[in-house]
């Protein structure tokens, strides 16, 4: 599994946007039990979170320990440092298995190895994530053509299963058809240079480069944006789920 998002983990708890409540509605309401549940690549703890005021006992795991320290802290969340691949969690134990945003860094054969493993029969694994932030045509054209054109080059080979909608992830369990999910939101301009900032291509091309592409589209994306103080806006979610171990 790659880290890629140790560096700035404050600023990634800050500005990636959460998940709407109906997609969590959706999980519980197919889940065969709330006792035990891992949030895997948790990453800030969001989801974990959300999970902790339904389940009994959260586990979420990162393999970044600036992301753990940055996390939400609940007396029902047992944050670790564990690769997804290989963790100390005893067999047959999860009622919900999460991996939001995430899953394309991991060495899909090895987690699902341990998805198997760690899973109660007839468990939910849920694979959620989102695809391109839309606000407006003219906005979207901008972040398009600066997600392709300038900071393409630098994106991970793995961001291509984002791209796919995650239809392309390999997904070797009973597959539930879901419901379709946007995540909407109302964000400030500084909340959107905030978010483009996070993405991990960003990082790439600074880091080579020595300047923040973001700079690049500033001026015409606060041209485009107006003077109103904030903009409402959508992700699209990205969601694969599964039975997991029923025979």
């Amino acid at each position: 599994m790659k880290d890629n998002f140790s560096i700035q983990s404050d600023r990634y708890a800050k500005y990636r946007p959460t998940y709407p409540d109906t997609l969590y509605d959706y999980l519980l309401s197919i889940v065969p039990a709330r006792e035990n549940a891992w949030d895997c690549g948790t990453g800030n703890g969001q989801i974990a979170q959300v999970l902790a005021e339904s389940f009994k006992n959260v586990f979420a795991t990162d393999i970044s320990q600036q992301q753990i320290d940055n996390a939400v802290l609940h007396e029902n969340i047992a944050y670790s440092v564990q690769p997804a691949e290989k963790t100390s969690f005893p067999d047959n134990f999860f009622d919900l298995i999460t991996v939001a945003q995430a899953i394309h860094w991991f060495d899909f054969d090895a987690f699902y190895r341990e998805v198997t493993r760690t899973g109660r029969n007839g468990g939910v694994l849920a694979v959620i994530g989102y695809g391109l932030i839309q606000i407006n045509s003219s906005i979207d054209r901008i972040i398009a053509a600066f997600y392709r054109d300038v900071v393409g080059p630098y994106w991970d080979k793995e961001r291509r299963y984002v791209d796919e909608n995650y239809r392309t992830i390999p997904f070797p369990f009973q597959e539930i058809n879901t419901p379709a999910f946007d995540n909407d939101f109302e964000w400030s301009f500084d909340h959107l240079i905030g978010y483009i900032g996070t993405w991990s291509a960003v990082k790439h091309y600074e880091k080579k480069n020595g300047s923040n592409p973001v700079d690049l589209i500033r001026d015409e994306l606060k041209k485009s944006w107006g003077d109103t103080a904030t903009l409402k806006g959508k992700f699209p979610i990205l969601l694969r789920v599964a039975r997991i171990n029923c025979r």
